[in-house]
């Protein structure tokens, strides 16, 4: 579990179909799935954007959907884009790189000075944070103190949801929920890495809202500390 240093107050805010899959098979666009979110749906996810500081996605996410991580929809500013690789594998026409908003890529002591440089070039901040691996707790510590980041939504794949997760770093989470069912045995869900071994182990949330959004129905968690 983390410690209680101060960092950002972290909502994960994700699409699932019913059975919990972010996507509609293993390496696929969660924008194949995005195009069926109500008009309504996706003007809440905006809005969450617009009044949190910082959004954070993993690289994967990067590479597969290339989002520009913006605010459309609504009036409002664009958060600061963070998004930990360890190893500085993003591409610099990524579109998290364009001069819309503020880009901090966080890395290890391990990524390439030369990839490091480039990313750099087109404007992203490198912060290392970690030896091998980028350390979120150290991560979102930094992002508290040095850039005043206080509230932190999380649009991250199985992997970083995971890992967040883990750490006891997530505070809320908002559902919104589309009507399919993927059932892929390898097709990513909201959450990988855990490994429970009994009930005990599992994570434990409050349902704190639900209502629709258009045709969405929308789910609104508190994660309960143990």
């Amino acid at each position: 579990m983390s410690d209680h240093s101060p960092r950002p107050y972290v909502t994960l805010v994700s699409e699932v179909t019913i059975d919990g899959k972010l996507t509609v098979t293993k390496g696929a666009s969660s924008k194949l799935l995005m195009q069926f979110m109500s008009h309504e749906a996706e003007v809440l996810l905006h809005q969450i954007r617009a009044d949190s500081d910082a959004i954070m996605v993993g690289a994967n996410t990067i590479r597969i959907d290339d989002s520009y991580l913006t605010v459309r929809h609504v009036p409002g500013t664009n958060p600061i884009r963070v998004i930990p690789s360890s190893r500085a594998d993003i591409s610099p026409q990524a579109h998290a790189l364009s001069k819309d908003a503020q880009t901090i890529i966080a890395v290890s002591s391990l990524a390439p000075p030369d990839k490091c440089a480039e990313l750099e070039q087109k404007g992203a901040i490198i912060e290392v944070c970690g030896e091998r691996f980028v350390d979120l707790p150290v991560l979102l510590r930094r992002l508290y103190d040095k850039y005043g980041i206080k509230s932190l939504m999380i649009e991250g794949g199985s992997t970083l949801n995971g890992i967040m997760f883990q750490g006891g770093l997530i505070d809320e989470l908002t559902l919104i929920h589309l009507p399919f069912i993927a059932g892929g045995e390898d097709t990513p869900s909201l959450v990988t890495g855990l490994n429970p071994r009994d009930v005990t182990d599992l994570l434990k949330l409050d349902l704190l809202t639900q209502y629709m959004a258009g045709d969405n129905l929308i789910t609104k968690w508190r994660v309960i500390r143990s």
